[in-house]
């Protein structure tokens, strides 16, 4: 299976950078999920959580953005932010998010 490059970028630079398996998002109108292969796509992002499931596995990395966008192209994923900070805890089995 293919992966994934993200950038995850804030006004003030660089939050993260690496391979993925996928990218998950609040879009404008309602989650987006990212995969190896999707088709390019530019959205608007609403205040909410992106998460990003790295390759190798373990838990997914989150962090809480207040907006911006995201923009797939060739297995390309970058997310531009106004503001981010890390998420508190790390997913578990049992989120419903």
């Amino acid at each position: 299976m293919a992966d994934l490059e993200v950038d995850l970028v804030a006004t003030d630079g660089k939050v993260w950078s690496g391979t993925a398996r996928q990218v998950s998002a609040p879009a404008a109108d309602g989650e987006i999920g990212i995969l190896a292969g999707h088709t390019p796509i530019l959205s608007v992002l609403r205040p909410g959580e992106v998460r990003v499931q790295p390759v190798g596995g373990g838990e997914p990395l989150r962090w809480h953005v207040d907006g911006g966008f995201l923009s797939v192209d060739s297995d390309t994923v970058t997310v531009v932010v106004d503001t981010v900070a890390s998420g508190t805890r790390p997913a578990s089995a049992g989120d419903a998010r």
